[in-house]
Parts: C-alpha cells; sequence; structure tokens
C-alpha cells in the first residue's frame, strides 16, 4: 500500500502543472499532474503535501484544502493499491524554481483536458471546485482506465 498526495495550485483560474519529462524511470513520463508525492514516515498528508511542493517547486503553501481521496487498486504494474489525497491551495508564496521532476507551468483550468493528462484526472480535475469532498476508486487495466465510482460528502 502506498499513500501520497496530490496538490492543484490556483491562481487566476489557472492551475500549476507538472509535465513528467525529467526522470527515465517515471511510473507518469510525459504525463501533466499535479504536484505531489509519497507520504514519509510519521508524516500527515498535510504535512506531505506542503513538504512535497516546497521540493519541487520552492512555493510555500498556506491552508491546503482537502477536497478528495482517491484508491487506485491494484495500480499499474505495481500492483500496489494506492490512496491519494488530494488537496487545493489558492494562498502560496514565494517563486517557482526548475524541478527535477519536469517542466512547471501554469495551465489555464479552461485548457486542462486538452493536456496529456491520466483519464483519471480528466474526471477528478472537474471535482475539485465543488463544495464537497470526494471520496473515488479508480480501476485500471495495465494503462487504461475500467471504470470508476465516486461519492460526494
Amino acid at each position: 500500500m502506498k499513500i501520497s498526495t496530490l496538490c492543484y495550485i490556483k491562481y487566476k483560474n489557472k492551475y500549476l502543472m507538472i509535465h513528467r519529462v525529467k526522470r527515465k524511470e517515471d511510473l507518469f513520463k510525459n504525463f501533466w499532474n499535479g504536484i505531489g508525492g509519497k507520504l514519509l514516515d510519521n508524516e500527515s498528508p498535510e504535512e506531505c503535501v506542503i513538504r512535497e511542493v516546497k521540493e519541487e517547486t520552492s512555493l510555500q503553501i498556506k491552508n491546503p484544502k482537502l477536497k478528495g481521496i482517491i484508491t487506485f487498486p491494484n495500480n499499474r504494474d505495481s500492483g500496489e493499491t494506492w490512496y491519494v489525497f488530494v488537496y487545493i491551495v489558492t494562498k502560496f508564496e514565494g517563486n517557482i524554481i526548475e524541478s527535477g521532476e519536469g517542466k512547471l507551468e501554469w495551465i489555464p483550468i479552461s485548457k486542462l483536458k486538452k493536456l496529456n493528462i491520466q483519464d483519471a484526472d480528466k474526471h477528478f480535475l472537474q471535482w475539485l471546485n465543488k463544495k464537497q469532498i470526494f471520496s473515488a476508486k479508480f480501476h485500471y487495466l495495465g494503462k487504461v482506465l475500467k471504470d470508476f465510482k465516486v461519492n460526494f460528502y
């Protein structure tokens, strides 16, 4: 089991996205994604998202708001189940640095679906602006999204 965070930093109807092109062994190579990573031992999801954003962008985020939790059972090649805490942030300080993960870019929200993003992302990105928190489970067979279910609370 793996636990991770994913953060969408919002500024003027844009999200800060990362084009994952730098690491050869990246499971999500060539895809666009929000900012995030795996929890460390003794770290809360909130601590993780703050640390990961700082490491990957140099931005210091404030008040990350939990928007949902995603379950990816038997995730792709690894066969591990992943739990992902999804956050949105509108307050931050600092200047963006070059990331070792990929290219960082502010993308208009209206253009996100035109990017090379995961099929699951095409669904949950539209849930980020809802008032409710979502809980979703996405089933992949290899790299193909087979089905999903979602509940809002």
